[in-house]
């Protein structure tokens, strides 16, 4: 498969990550991240979760959109009926 974009090594599971019209071969996910994840406008870590994006940019978290001037207000949090319970929590804890 070749070897890694980021680090040149040709070592260990190969796999390729496409996102867009981008694509990738890496030998880690580190790699992976490191070239493909986008980065923080404020601080310049690499986004792994969900980001805060406005129109002057994207950030990992509001804390760093506060600290760019982007006055984002955190989303309301509701009741998912994705999310799993944590171990030993009951459904109805009222």
């Amino acid at each position: 498969m070749g070897a890694c974009d980021v680090c040149g090594s040709s070592e260990g599971r190969m796999f390729t990550v496409s996102m867009g019209n981008q694509t990738g071969t890496f030998d880690s996910f580190e790699c992976a991240i490191h070239m493909m994840a986008p980065a923080c406008e404020h601080c310049g870590c690499r986004i792994l979760g969900h980001p805060v994006e406005s129109e002057a940019g994207i950030y990992c978290c509001l804390h760093c959109a506060r600290e760019a001037g982007n006055p984002h207000q955190a989303a309301k949090t509701e009741h998912s009926t994705v999310a799993v319970p944590a171990q030993g929590a009951t459904a109805d804890q009222g």
